[in-house]
């Protein structure tokens, strides 16, 4: 595996991610902030959320930019094509298994159950997190599948 161009791509598509969930937030296509939800995962404290969360979010687009070098690898090849595939199916797995579990994992956030509590009073994302908004699931998809073609186009593989 190709340690740099792990951290390098890694680095650069999970910025254009967050940047394009964040405008997507910010232009009103969604509610969802991932860093927000992230952040308040460990601390209950809004102001520094957004920064706990951006730094967890940075951390877990490294980590998944493994696991899409590692698909790259094994398969001797790496296009961007194969990396918007991937993303694909992250963003799949984040919006139908990822979501509706975030509640159990959450301490401030109610589930679909329960309502609103003195500590819990961050809403639940529900199916495809549409609780976020109507176009959620699909700012969701796009990001991910940019976060994918990104690595896919710019991963170098590691010469045999």
């Amino acid at each position: 595996m190709n340690g740099p161009s792990i951290l390098l791509w890694g680095f650069a598509a999970t910025i254009v991610l967050t940047i394009l969930m964040t405008a997507s937030q910010s232009l009103g296509y969604t509610r969802m902030s991932v860093p927000f939800l992230l952040g308040t995962m460990v601390t209950p404290n809004r102001d520094r959320a957004m920064l706990m969360g951006l730094l967890v979010h940075t951390m877990n687009g490294w980590l998944f930019s493994l696991v899409y070098a590692l698909a790259f690898e094994s398969w001797h090849r790496a296009t961007w094509w194969l990396g918007a595939g991937i993303g694909m199916v992250h963003g799949l797995f984040v919006l139908t298994a990822g979501m509706p579990i975030l509640p159990a994992m959450h301490p401030r956030m109610v589930s679909e159950y329960f309502g609103p509590t003195p500590n819990r009073q961050l809403q639940p994302p529900g199916f495809l997190a549409l609780n976020y908004g109507r176009r959620t699931p699909l700012v969701t998809l796009v990001a991910h599948l940019v976060y994918g073609a990104i690595l896919g186009a710019f991963y170098r593989l590691v010469e045999p």
